[in-house]
């Protein structure tokens, strides 16, 4: 691994830095040379804030994702101790991150105090990716971005007049403009639910 070459190209360094790299790195660990490379976790937060709102929200976990690959910032148990960087997101007023765990791009979303997860928090979190699919797996929140096969899916009667529910044998889609009331519709119904937004649409995709 060249860690010269990683650091111009993800750290922060420019050519001009690669006699002080080189004295540097001379004497590292692998480990220790990619803690060195690796740019402040306030130096990601801000390219990946920049790359979002100038280009798109999957440009930016793009990103970020690309970052973690190069120089291992996977984590399986991210926190606020911040042992690796993680982006940083303030939802509903409170402190949350999230950290890819790995390279196929599942990600976990995790809150600095102890916060209830609930559909209206992974809706919030589907807003800001809508390019992710969000769920719960053992009371923890994460979010891929999966294909769901809708091949197949007819309209099921219900009583809802603004929330449209349709059914195959594998998936429901559960979806509308009020947000309330496709969690309504959604509830009697069991299985592996995944939140989205699309435009102006909640959606929740049930795996039966």
């Amino acid at each position: 691994m060249d860690y010269i070459d990683l650091a111009l190209k993800y750290g922060g360094f420019t050519s001009l830095d690669k006699v002080y790299l080189s004295r540097k790195l001379l004497d590292l660990t692998e480990e220790q040379k990619l803690a060195f490379i690796t740019p402040p976790p306030s130096v990601i937060n801000a390219y990946f804030a920049e790359i979002y709102q100038k280009t798109s929200p999957q440009a930016a976990t793009d990103y970020y994702l690309d970052l973690s690959k190069q120089l291992q910032l996977f984590s399986d148990q991210p926190s606020f101790a911040e042992e690796k960087p993680f982006i940083r997101l303030n939802l509903s007023g409170k402190s949350f991150g999230f950290a890819y765990q790995n390279e196929e791009e599942l990600a976990r979303v995790f809150s600095e105090k102890e916060e209830d997860i609930t559909p209206a928090l992974l809706f919030e979190i589907a807003q800001i990716f809508p390019h992710y699919k969000v769920f719960v797996k053992d009371k923890m929140a994460f979010m891929l971005p999966m294909a769901v096969d809708e091949e197949g899916l007819e309209l099921v009667e219900s009583a809802y007049l603004l929330t449209e529910i349709v059914a195959s044998a594998d998936w429901m889609r559960i979806s509308g403009l009020n947000q309330e009331e496709v969690i309504e519709a959604a509830s009697p119904y069991s299985g592996q639910a995944y939140y989205a937004w699309s435009g102006r649409r909640a959606i929740i995709y049930i795996q039966q």
